[in-house]
C-alpha cells in the first residue's frame, strides 16, 4: 500500500514537473527581453527536470519490475516509462550538449546572430519535440497509475 502511494507521489512529481517547466519555460520566454538570459533559465529549470525524471524513471522501473518481475514487460506503463526515460537520457546527455557547444561555438556572438542558427533551431526543434512526447507519454503514465 505505501509503495503504491509512493509511486503516485513519484509520477505525479515527474509529470507535474513536465507540464510545469513546459508552461515556465513558455511565460520565461514570453516575459523577458533577454533571450540569453531567458534561455539559460529555462535550461536550469530543463536540468533539474531530466533529474527529477531519470530518478523518477529508475524508480517506476525497478518498481515495476519487483512488483510484476517479466510480466511488467507487457504492460503499457512499463514501456510508457521507458521511452520517457530514453527520453530524457537522449535529451540531457546528447541533445543538450550540443546544444551547449553550438553556443559556445559562436561566442562572442549570440548562436541566433551566427552562423549555427540554422543547426541550433534544428536541434532546438528535435529536443522540444521529444519534449511534448515525454510529456504527451505522461499522460499515459497518470491514466495507467493504478
Amino acid at each position: 500500500m505505501m509503495l503504491s502511494r509512493l509511486n503516485l507521489i513519484v509520477i505525479t512529481l515527474w509529470v507535474g514537473a513536465l507540464w510545469a517547466t513546459g508552461v515556465s519555460a513558455y511565460l520565461i520566454f514570453d516575459t523577458l527581453q533577454d533571450k540569453q538570459l531567458a534561455g539559460s533559465l529555462a535550461g536550469k529549470l530543463l536540468t533539474i527536470v531530466n533529474y527529477i525524471g531519470m530518478t523518477s524513471g529508475l524508480y517506476l522501473l525497478m518498481q515495476r519490475l519487483l512488483d510484476y518481475g517479466t510480466g511488467a514487460l507487457k504492460q503499457s506503463f512499463f514501456w510508457a516509462v521507458f521511452a520517457m526515460l530514453l527520453l530524457v537520457l537522449a535529451g540531457h546527455f546528447g541533445i543538450q550538449p550540443l546544444l551547449a557547444q553550438l553556443k559556445t561555438d559562436a561566442l562572442p556572438n549570440d548562436v541566433m546572430q551566427s552562423i549555427f542558427a540554422d543547426r541550433f533551431r534544428t536541434w532546438h526543434g528535435v529536443v522540444s519535440v521529444a519534449y511534448l512526447v515525454e510529456c504527451l507519454l505522461g499522460f499515459v503514465l497518470v491514466l495507467k497509475a493504478r
